[in-house]
């Protein structure tokens, strides 16, 4: 009776685990695929970042040329 006992515990502990692991292993895809839209986002905002400097540059030179005519 107690080995049996043990193997019904075993067996539930087992699917327990089982049960865990799958969904362990869906939060980290979830968790993937939140860091690759993250990753992507990032590089457009670096993007936009570097036309706002390009553009914020251009200003500042046509501002020291407008100044320097005057």
């Amino acid at each position: 009776m107690k080995s049996d006992e043990q193997l019904r515990q075993l067996e539930a502990r087992i699917e327990q685990l089982i049960a865990l692991s799958a969904r362990l292993r869906e939060e980290n895809q979830t968790l993937h695929a939140r860091e690759l839209k993250l990753m992507e986002e990032r590089a457009q905002l670096l993007k936009k970042n570097d036309v706002a400097k390009a553009k914020v540059e251009a200003i500042i030179s046509r501002l020291k040329s407008l100044e320097q005519e005057s």
